[in-house]
């Protein structure tokens, strides 16, 4: 009885270790590296549905400061007839699209179907391209 429960047990060793050496075939692509990729190419993207729902920016500007640096100014607008409470930041970018500075997330309240101008300004003269990110505030 003993014996054959060694062999049982063997078996089931020996079947998990060939189970376990099949060999992977190297690296793999990513999927979707593309797909809602927003954030590379537009200059305002809205982070979750209920922002997507409840704002718009009618416009942005943007200036170069005397001293080389990027500012920019984005309106966002209230699309409800309720009071909303969001959170901006701006992602301010080398040529390439890669962040080399980003600003804190600021609290913006916005009254019924009002409208704000939130400003960021980059901390040095890199800067050649934002994003302007907008997500609920909790």
């Amino acid at each position: 009885m003993k014996n054959r429960f060694l062999s049982i047990l063997a078996a089931i060793a020996l079947a998990g270790i060939f189970a376990g050496c099949q060999t992977d075939h190297g690296a793999y692509l990513p999927e979707n590296a593309t797909k809602n990729n927003y954030e590379d190419s537009e200059q305002l993207v809205l982070m979750d549905a209920m922002v997507q729902h409840s704002v718009t920016s009618p416009g942005i500007q943007q200036t170069r400061l005397q001293d080389g640096r990027l500012e920019v100014a984005a309106n966002l607008r209230n699309r409800e007839s309720r009071r909303i409470q969001v959170q901006a930041q701006c992602e301010f970018k080398d040529g390439q699209g890669f962040t080399i500075d980003s600003s804190p997330w600021n609290t913006v309240i916005l009254t019924e179907n009002g409208q704000e101008t939130v400003r960021f300004t980059s901390m040095n003269d890199r800067a050649q391209r934002y994003t302007v990110r907008v997500r609920q505030a909790h």
